[in-house]
């Protein structure tokens, strides 16, 4: 039996999934407006409703992955949401909403195993050293002091090395479609984190009229 935590709009919370009332899993609500994400009760998974509100979904499922959430988020959506839906929102699988109470354990089951065989991710290339569960990052084994922007996107280009990307996808991917700020702010946070790199800043790419990436060393490309 495993203990789950059910992140739902409010009007729709008690209707989430009929299958699981046939399950013998224990089953705790909780609201799913980002205030409320920030400190989950503990759980061996959580099922994420995205019937009603794809972009409030999505920005819960970044939102607990930023935040180190280590449980695998059940995504549950509908059959006309499945095109809309991308693997990038960092859930562990898909449940739609009208699947039947072997599936529905089934994929459970797996997904709490999946994540119990998980390894911390650690991210080494050009001097840079990230580690992904303490959000710490060294360069030549010196601490950076690093905002949480910036963390973020040395680690979005450095576990995409050499991938040039635009401002317009840094935005999306770094700070999240739904963000209303223009593609300077990714020029902004380069300038900042290369000011920190000091004479690595070079690791930070530029590729002229398209966009920055992460500079790989040779001996790193070798490898």
């Amino acid at each position: 039996m495993a203990l789950l935590l059910a992140l739902s709009p409010a009007p729709v919370a008690e209707t989430l999934l009929p299958a699981l009332e046939l399950l013998p899993h224990s089953i705790r609500r909780h609201p799913m407006d980002p205030s409320h994400l920030l400190s989950l009760p503990e759980s061996d998974a959580v099922l994420l409703d995205a019937r009603t509100d794809l972009v409030g979904a999505r920005a819960a499922c970044r939102l607990l992955r930023t935040a180190g959430a280590t449980v695998p988020v059940l995504l549950i959506v509908t059959e006309g949401g499945l095109s809309a839906v991308s693997a990038d929102w960092g859930f562990a699988d898909l449940i739609l909403a009208g699947a039947g109470p072997a599936e529905l354990d089934a994929r459970i089951r797996l997904a709490i195993a999946q994540a119990g065989d998980d390894e911390p991710v650690r991210v080494q290339a050009s001097g840079i050293t990230i580690d992904e569960q303490s959000y710490a990052a060294k360069l030549h084994g010196r601490p950076l002091d690093l905002t949480y922007k910036e963390f973020q996107l040395l680690h979005f280009l450095a576990t995409h090395p050499s991938r040039v990307f635009t401002r317009e996808q840094l935005l999306s991917d770094v700070w999240g479609y739904d963000y209303f700020g223009g593609t300077r702010t990714v020029d902004v946070h380069v300038r900042r984190l290369r000011a920190k790199l000091g004479d690595a800043e070079q690791i930070i790419g530029t590729v002229r009229n398209v966009g920055y990436r992460f500079n790989l060393h040779d001996e790193d490309a070798e490898g």
